[in-house]
Parts: structure tokens; C-alpha cells; sequence
């Protein structure tokens, strides 16, 4: 009985040391975005509550946590309590099967990558839940729009991670990264090219984040699914949203950057040093740079029609997606090495941008 309790206290530790960072990461993410596109748009951002506007997030969080939670007239309260739970809950319970490191890993269960795809599939629940029970046409019409293009862009992440899974021939995420030892060229990024940019910006709709947040177009429809919800339940959504973008962008570094392999692998002098070694900096550097990504796109980019974001998702990422696969699968068959086709990939693209450069200004 003992040690079925201290084994209990163990795992419960663990969880602990992987959620109280996420949902510390979470909130600091929230003040980067802020200064980060500040910054973009030469403002200086949040730099009132603490030193620098470093206690900012904590200032949100009280607010947040002292705000009355209103539930409309007629709303069905069990279901609209429950949904931030459904958005959010996912999102967390995929970080038990994420390797930070060679060793460090809660459960490294063969079909994690499985796990991973069920468990970023269920989100879209937590939206129509959230959508169907406020009893509002405008959080019902963001839920119905939210879940189609979740769907949209799912389908297109599950095939590129299908590509993932025949080139490491495995769907353990740690098999995953350990095959991609060698250094940078030996990333899937490289072979897999055309499968990253989809995963990736596939991340960014699924997530709802601009330019693909229609969901919660402002000028069409208030602010989306959650239009009804506020104080805690509101915060609970915002949390959901941002422990997805970490989530993806850690996936990303796993699947296609080598997770926590160093770049500088087999190269003869600065391999030998400490950059040449492999470790959870090198997973956490990575897993920023994208999540930098995400903050960076919507600085950037304006909001995308509609119909213009399913057009994307159906018509050109999930026939691209099939296409690479059948390449892929040629390539394996034929034993040609990965090095070689991510070559060939990467001067194919840098090729037609130049040829679409070139074009444009003489079109000019």
C-alpha cells in the first residue's frame, strides 16, 4: 500500500513539475506577445505593474480571478462551466507523453505521437460545447466556424505527421527525434519540407491565432465562441489558446528540428564542444523561436477571409500533403537517403521563389 502511495506522490511531482512551468510559460507568453508586437509597431508595450511590466500577467490573473462570472439567461450552465474545461484540458493532458530530453519524459508509451493527434483532436469539442450553450446566435455562428476549420486544418496535420511517422519508420516521439541524429541537415525539416510549412501553419489555424482567427472576428461576430464568458471561464479559454501555441510549437521542434539534438552534431571542432552537445536548452531554444513565430504572424499579417482560410486547409495543404507522402514513399522505396531529398527539396522550393521573384518584377 505504501509504495503504491509514494509511486502515486511521484507522478503526481512529475505533473506538477511540467504544468506549474507550462502554465508560468503561459502567462509570460502572453506579456512577450504584448512587448513583441509593441515593439513591431514602436510602442513600448505593458511596463507598469512591476519592474519593466514583468508582473503584468500576474496583474491580468488577479483581475481575472475577482472578475463575477455571468452565465446568460436560458444557457445551459452545466455544459457552459464545462466547455473551458474541454479546451483546455487536452491541451495539457498531451504533455504526458513530450520528451525534453534524451531521459526526461513522463510516459514514453510507443504510440505517443497517436496519443499527441487524439488528444489535439478533442479541442474542438471544448468550442462547440462553449458555442451551443451560451444560447447566443454570435457564440454559435464563432463555435460553427471555430469547428470547421479546426477540422479543416486537422486532417492536413494528421497527414504530415503521417509523412513524420514513414520517414522514422516509429510513432514514439522520442524514436522520432533519435532518428534525426547527425545535425542539422539531418532534421526532417529538410526531407519533409513541404509536410513542415503545412504542419506548422496548420498549427497556427488550429490554434484560432491570426491570420486565421476568424473565430473571433471582432467586426463580424464580437469575439467568437466565448463572446458569453467572462472572468475565470473567460481565463481558462485564454489559457487553452496559448498552452496550444507552446504545444505546437514544441511538436514542431520535436517532429522536424530535432527536439533537443544540437545543430552542430558531427561537425569536427564545434561539435566537440559544449554546442555540439545534446540537451534540453537546445529543445526549449527551438520550441521558442517558434512560438515566436506565432506572435510574429499576427503582427504581420492581416486577418484572412473565410473562405479563403477553408480554400487553403481543403484545396492546396491537404493535397499537398498526400502528394509528399507518395514521394515519400517513392524515396523509401527506393532507398535513396533523406540528405539527398531534402536537398533537392530545398533547391526546388528556393528555385521557384526566385523564378516568382523574378517573374513579379518583370510583371512590375
Amino acid at each position: 500500500m505504501m509504495e503504491l502511495i509514494l509511486y502515486m506522490v511521484i507522478i503526481l511531482l512529475k505533473v506538477m513539475a511540467i504544468v506549474v512551468p507550462l502554465m508560468l510559460g503561459v502567462a509570460y507568453l502572453t506579456y512577450a506577445e504584448r512587448k513583441l508586437i509593441g515593439y513591431m509597431q514602436v510602442r513600448v508595450g505593458p511596463n507598469r505593474v512591476g519592474p519593466k511590466g514583468w508582473l503584468q500577467p500576474i496583474a491580468d490573473a488577479l483581475k481575472l480571478l475577482m472578475k463575477e462570472i455571468v452565465i446568460p439567461t436560458k444557457a445551459n450552465k452545466f455544459l457552459f462551466i464545462i466547455a473551458p474545461m474541454l479546451s483546455i484540458g487536452p491541451s495539457l493532458a498531451a504533455w504526458a507523453v513530450v520528451p525534453f530530453s534524451e531521459e526526461l519524459v513522463l510516459s514514453n508509451i510507443d504510440a505517443s505521437l497517436l496519443y499527441v493527434l487524439a488528444m489535439t483532436s478533442l479541442g474542438v469539442y471544448g468550442v462547440i460545447v462553449a458555442g451551443w450553450a451560451s444560447n447566443s446566435k454570435y457564440a454559435f455562428l464563432g463555435a460553427m466556424r471555430s469547428a470547421a476549420q479546426i477540422v479543416a486544418y486537422e486532417i492536413a496535420m494528421g497527414f504530415a505527421l503521417v509523412g513524420v511517422l514513414m520517414a522514422a519508420s516509429s510513432i514514439n516521439l522520442h524514436e522520432i527525434v533519435m532518428q534525426q541524429s547527425g545535425g542539422l541537415w539531418h532534421w526532417y525539416w529538410m526531407p519533409l519540407f513541404p509536410l513542415f510549412l503545412v504542419y506548422f501553419i496548420s498549427g497556427v489555424a488550429e490554434t484560432n491565432r491570426a491570420p486565421f482567427d476568424v473565430a473571433e472576428g471582432e467586426s463580424e461576430i464580437v469575439a467568437g465562441f466565448h463572446v458569453e464568458y467572462s472572468g475565470m471561464t473567460f481565463a481558462v479559454f485564454f489559457l487553452a489558446e496559448y498552452a496550444n501555441i507552446i504545444l505546437i510549437s514544441v511538436l514542431t521542434a520535436l517532429m522536424f528540428m530535432g527536439g533537443w539534438l544540437s545543430p552542430f552534431q558531427g561537425i569536427p571542432v564545434i561539435g566537440d564542444t559544449f554546442l555540439g552537445e545534446s540537451s534540453i536548452v537546445w529543445f526549449l531554444a527551438k520550441s521558442a523561436f517558434f512560438a515566436f513565430v506565432f506572435l510574429w504572424f499576427r503582427a504581420t499579417f492581416p486577418r484572412y477571409r473565410y473562405d479563403q482560410i477553408m480554400r487553403l486547409g481543403w484545396k492546396v495543404f491537404i493535397p499537398i500533403t498526400i502528394i509528399w507522402i507518395l514521394v515519400l514513399g517513392v524515396v523509401i522505396a527506393a532507398k535513396v537517403s533523406y540528405v539527398t531529398l531534402g536537398v533537392w527539396t530545398i533547391g526546388i522550393a528556393a528555385a521557384y521563389m526566385l523564378f516568382n521573384k523574378i517573374t513579379t518584377k518583370a510583371g512590375a
